[in-house]
């Protein structure tokens, strides 16, 4: 079995856990497909098992890649998304970061982890993408995102108008320092501090949530996937800022834009004894109430 490791990055306090998996994987005979430049900097500081491999590009994951274990918080998992693409390998997230919505799992739960992976005793979350369609060449080979697109002004120029439109059908003008469209998956992230609803993963739908409106009746609002969500921007401002998670263009307002749901999604594993309400309570500290302890 050949198993990639992702990471952005290291600091000491990671190099312990880092080794455990790595010891893991070697003691079920795995092979770590490490990514390149991560590897080349912990060579230094971790022991690594004669048959890793690296990979660089997305094109390096090849048939033999049966999982990606990510190791850092969602901003990490995210950037996975433009190494799997469509080649359907399954993601799991061990959270090196902070919050964690989608690298739920703990780094105290390595050998977990990997005991998971061989006897294929995890859980499987299929989430949905959005694919963004452009008159012009955007985001190179991956026009696509799992947590959300945005419309943003640029750095500290006047707010936009950004005219929306659901299958061609004119929905609303908003006056705001930008829009965002975003998956369910992407509804606990950017969305949500700007007011956005949480929503289930399995919901088949898109938030669109003002960032700072004009008008204060404005609010977000929940459609169904599988319409078509077009837009044209104007403003003071000749260019403005457009993103695909935590990747950016800078283009003119001449430029034709539109998401609409990706043809395929992307495959999260957890362990057994995780789920999304369960994330909610943790992450958001739901419940934890001193009215809610047990005899008061």
């Amino acid at each position: 079995m050949h198993v990639a490791l992702y990471s952005r990055g290291f600091v000491k306090e990671d190099l312990e856990d880092i080794q455990l998996l790595l010891n893991e994987l070697a003691r079920q005979e795995i092979v770590p497909v490490v990514y390149e430049p991560v590897y080349k900097e912990l060579c230094a500081h971790i022991q690594f098992s004669p048959d890793t491999n690296t990979f660089s590009r997305a094109e390096d994951l090849d048939g033999r890649i049966e999982f990606l274990v990510s190791l850092g918080g969602d901003g990490t998992l995210l950037d996975t998304v433009s190494f799997i693409r469509d080649k359907n390998i399954p993601v799991m997230g061990v959270n090196f970061g902070r919050l964690g919505f989608l690298a739920g799992i703990g780094r105290n739960a390595v050998h977990e982890v990997v005991d998971s992976l061989v006897s294929r005793s995890y859980v499987v979350d299929k989430r949905t993408l959005l694919h963004l369609d452009a008159s012009t060449p955007l985001f190179g080979d991956v026009p696509y995102a799992l947590n959300e697109f945005t419309i943003h002004k640029k750095d500290t120029s006047a707010m936009v108008k950004i005219h929306t439109y659901l299958n061609g059908e004119f929905l609303n003008t908003y006056w705001a320092d930008g829009l965002i469209v975003a998956t369910p998956t992407g509804s606990t992230g950017y969305s949500l501090s700007c007011g956005g609803p949480i929503v289930f993963p399995e919901a088949a739908s898109f938030v669109i949530t003002p960032v700072a409106p004009h008008n204060l009746n404005v609010r977000p609002i929940v459609v169904p996937d599988d319409n078509v969500i077009s837009f044209e921007v104007e403003g003071r401002s000749d260019q403005f800022i457009c993103t695909l998670d935590s990747r950016m263009e800078v283009i003119d307002n001449r430029v034709q834009l539109a998401v609409k749901k990706e043809d395929f999604t992307i495959q999260l594993l957890r362990l057994n004894e995780s789920n999304f309400l369960h994330t909610l309570r943790d992450k958001l500290l739901w419940g934890i109430d001193t009215r809610n302890a047990r005899g008061k």
